[in-house]
């Protein structure tokens, strides 16, 4: 078993890192609000570090899960950043959402620091995380994923190598990409089965065995109609993730129309006080266009 520092304790982090003590690893955790940190320890029995270096002093592999580019950055760089605190042959691994620029730089660093790092955004949302099933995207150096892999099966359902760094941020824009997409036609086909007078549920029941079927139908569309929309990734979220994707095809030339447009619908959703709503909260900007209520 491996000792292990686990940074930012978000409704992502938090169950990760206690996944990583049930596996049998001594975890060091640090949170930039320490009364989850002291939360986290009372729970799982671990330890809470007073800085990023701190909890990655000795570690051998040091995990993160925090907000954004800036946010990685900051827990990251600095005297008091986990770069400071990690020893040669130690490897960072980046659970972040963030951007393939970041991913990059950091791999550089750490390089040049004599240590790894590998990019390994998640996709699975809080259940995923709560429930030990996550898929994870890696980026980086086959030697550095071949070690990290038994590490991060602590709460992986899937995970790969895709490719060199920034591979796994790609590989995950492509996943917010799709999601973005099935979000939008599910909300829509509800709007429409119900200004068509349908039962819902029993409509979703027949085409969700069909071609239409999908994840997002079935784990959402019950509490889409019922107008419930807490359950899973924020809108606030989820416009930063595609604002990463936009940003990313600006500069590879990609062609991405409807990722776009879902993007202004959610920025409406904002608009409307959505911004903790989870992201099938888009059937609440087609039934309020009824009447702009936003």
């Amino acid at each position: 078993m491996a000792k292990v520092a686990f940074i930012g304790l978000g409704v992502m982090g938090y169950p990760m890192a206690g996944h990583l003590v049930k596996a049998g690893h001594t975890v060091t955790v640090w949170n930039r609000s320490g009364e989850k940190a002291d939360r986290w320890v009372a729970q799982h029995k671990g330890q809470k570090a007073a800085s990023p270096k701190d909890a990655a002093a000795g570690a051998e592999y040091v995990m993160a899960c925090v907000g954004n580019d800036d946010d990685l950055r900051s827990v990251v760089y600095g005297d008091s950043g986990a770069f400071a605190g990690m020893a040669k042959g130690a490897i960072f691994v980046d659970h972040t959402t963030a951007s393939a620029d970041v991913a990059r730089e950091l791999h550089a660093k750490a390089k040049a620091a004599g240590f790894g790092f590998i990019d390994a955004p998640v996709s699975g949302g809080q259940a995923g995380a709560e429930n030990g099933q996550l898929t994870i995207m890696c980026g980086g150096d086959v030697a550095d994923y071949e070690r990290i892999k038994p590490v991060i099966q602590a709460y992986a359902k899937m995970q790969n190598l895709l490719g060199g760094p920034g591979s796994g941020q790609l590989t995950k824009m492509m996943n917010q990409i799709c999601i973005a997409g099935l979000v939008q036609g599910l909300a829509e086909a509800l709007a429409f089965g119900r200004s068509a007078g349908l039962d819902l549920v029993k409509a979703v029941e027949v085409i969700s065995k069909g071609a239409a079927g999908s994840w997002q139908m079935d784990n959402r569309h019950k509490t889409m109609i019922e107008g419930k929309f807490d359950y899973g990734f924020a809108v606030d979220w989820m416009r930063k993730d595609l604002g990463i994707c936009l940003a990313e095809a600006r500069r590879n030339g990609a062609s991405l129309p409807v990722t776009a447009l879902v993007d202004q619908f959610y920025a409406e959703v904002q608009q409307m006080g959505g911004n903790r709503w989870d992201t099938s909260s888009l059937i609440a900007r087609l039934e309020a266009s009824k009447t702009k209520k936003y």
